[in-house]
């Protein structure tokens, strides 16, 4: 179960859909709501289903700008989410604020005593280089040491990094993981070689 979530108009679709039908939407849509997507990944002959969660309702709550809170974001299932993936725009300060007010969400949301479950965070529109608005390197420093989070930019226009943003992050999960953990039935799922999307 991995949540995809970020300000509005980040990208968090176009890398969904890249991810799952290598389609790129040219015009930005805004998405009508939490949607779930429910790819089926062929591992080794087997099938399993992978849970990934679009949209806004998990927001950072009052006060956020750009905040899409939904009327009842209090009550969204952050704790039973195996990976998160919290995606802001590298030209847009304001949405690194917004990611950076959402993993402080989620690490109050988790209940005592629950495994923590991997956040990875995502600088998008890479091809939009030029107009970012802070050096990679320090902003990943940041994420990495500060937030103890991941750190990967990607380009959902061009597919860049999309395929490993993805592989990274259940790699990461699968690490975390009980032994009895159901997540670890993806382990190696998204190895380029032997991933399937059905």
């Amino acid at each position: 179960r991995v949540a995809v979530l970020g300000a509005p108009g980040v990208g968090k679709t176009a890398i969904i859909r890249q991810f799952l039908f290598s389609d790129y939407p040219e015009r930005h849509r805004p998405t009508d709501g939490p949607c779930l997507y429910r790819p089926a990944v062929l591992l080794d002959g087997a099938v399993y289903d992978l849970s990934i969660s679009d949209g806004d309702s998990a927001g950072p709550g009052p006060g956020t700008q750009g905040s899409e809170e939904g009327p009842d974001s209090k009550g969204w299932s952050l704790q039973d989410t195996d990976a998160f993936v919290l995606v802001y725009d590298i030209c847009s300060p304001d949405s690194f604020d917004y990611v950076k007010a959402l993993r402080q969400r989620i690490a109050e949301t988790r209940p005592a005593g629950a495994p923590e479950a991997p956040i990875l965070v995502v600088g998008n529109k890479r091809d939009r280089q030029r107009l970012r608005f802070g050096p990679r390197r320090a902003l990943a420093a940041l994420v990495r040491r500060g937030w103890r989070c991941g750190y990967l930019e990607c380009s959902a226009k061009y597919n860049w990094h999309v395929l490993r943003l993805f592989r990274e992050l259940l790699r990461c999960a699968l690490v975390r993981a009980r032994p009895a953990h159901p997540a670890l039935r993806l382990q190696g799922a998204l190895h380029p070689a032997r991933c399937t999307l059905m």
